[in-house]
C-alpha cells in the first residue's frame, strides 16, 4: 500500500488539492450577492482565459458570417451577370429591329414611287471574285422574276437580274466590268453609258469632251433601252479628266448603294422591250 502511495503520490496530491479548492470555493458560495477574496481570485485567474475564449469565438463568428455573406455575394454576381446579357442581347435585337425597320420603310417609299410592280427581296449570297460582282436574292421565278430585270435599293440603282431559279436570282451588280447602264447628269443633262470598274466604282462612258460635267454632280438612269426607268440615281461625280486628245473625257463615280452593306433590295417587274 505505502509502495502504491509513493508510486502516486503526485498525482494524489494534485488530487487532493483540487478537491479541497473545490470543496472550499463551493462552501464560500453561500453567500450569492458579494464575492469574496478566495472568489475573485478564481476569477482574475481564469479571467483571460475567458478572454480569449470569447475572442476566438467571436472571430470564428465573424469569419464565417463573412464566408455567408461572401457566397451570397457571388451568388447576387452571377445573377446580374446574367440578368445584364438578357438586356444586353434584347437591346442588340431591339437596335437590329429598329435599323430593319428604316431600311424596310426606305424600300417601301421607293416601291411606292416606282410606277412598275415590284417584288422585295432579301441578299442571301454574294459572289465577289475578280471576273464578276454578283449578289443572291431569295426570290426566283415563282415570285415572277425573269433575266433582264432591274433591281434597285432605297439609295438607288444595284444591278440587273443575269440568272434565275425557282427560288433565287443572281444579280449582276452595276460595279461589274459586264454592266452597262444609260444614264445621264442630272443638272446638265449631259448623256452616256455607266460602266462598271471592278473595284466597287464606275465610270460614265462615251460622254463628250464639251459636254458639262462637274465633280459633285448625280448621275441618273436616262430611261433609254427601256430596262431601268428614268431618274434613278446611280452615284455622284468623284473625277472629271478632259485629255488633250480624242472626243471623250474620264468620269470616274461612286455608286449611291454601298454593295457591301445591301441586305435588301427591290426587283422592277419589267424587262427590256427588245
Amino acid at each position: 500500500m505505502l509502495d502504491l502511495i509513493r508510486k502516486y503520490k503526485v498525482y494524489i496530491i494534485i488530487g487532493v488539492s483540487v478537491l479541497a479548492a473545490f470543496t472550499f470555493y463551493s462552501l464560500n458560495l453561500r453567500d450569492k450577492e458579494h464575492a469574496n477574496g478566495f472568489e475573485r481570485l478564481v476569477m482574475n485567474l481564469f479571467s483571460p482565459v475567458d478572454n480569449v475564449g470569447s475572442g476566438v469565438n467571436n472571430f470564428f463568428a465573424a469569419l464565417w458570417s463573412d464566408y455567408i455573406d461572401l457566397v451570397d455575394v457571388r451568388r447576387e454576381n452571377k445573377q446580374l451577370r446574367e440578368t445584364v446579357k438578357i438586356m444586353n442581347s434584347r437591346l442588340v435585337a431591339d437596335r437590329e429591329a429598329i435599323h430593319e425597320n428604316d431600311r424596310l420603310k426606305q424600300l417601301l417609299e421607293l416601291k411606292s414611287s416606282v410606277k412598275a410592280p415590284s417584288v422585295a427581296a432579301l441578299v442571301i449570297g454574294e459572289d465577289s471574285s475578280p471576273w464578276f460582282k454578283t449578289l443572291v436574292i431569295n426570290r426566283g421565278s415563282v415570285d415572277g422574276l425573269a433575266e433582264g430585270m432591274p433591281v434597285v435599293a432605297a439609295n438607288g440603282v444595284v444591278g440587273q437580274v443575269v440568272k434565275v431559279a425557282a427560288g433565287s436570282a443572281r444579280v449582276l451588280l452595276l460595279t461589274d466590268h459586264a454592266s452597262g447602264i444609260a444614264a445621264l447628269v442630272q443638272r446638265s443633262r449631259a448623256r452616256g453609258v455607266v460602266k462598271g470598274k471592278g473595284s466597287g466604282f464606275c465610270s460614265l462612258e462615251f460622254s463628250l469632251r464639251d459636254e458639262d460635267v462637274k465633280v459633285g454632280d448625280m448621275i441618273v438612269t436616262s430611261g433609254i433601252g427601256g430596262i431601268f426607268p428614268k431618274g434613278l440615281v446611280i452615284g455622284e461625280v468623284t473625277m472629271v479628266k478632259k485629255g488633250e486628245y480624242g472626243i471623250f473625257q474620264t468620269i470616274d463615280l461612286r455608286p449611291a448603294v454601298n454593295m457591301a452593306k445591301l441586305e435588301e433590295v427591290l426587283v422592277l417587274l419589267q424587262k427590256s422591250d427588245d
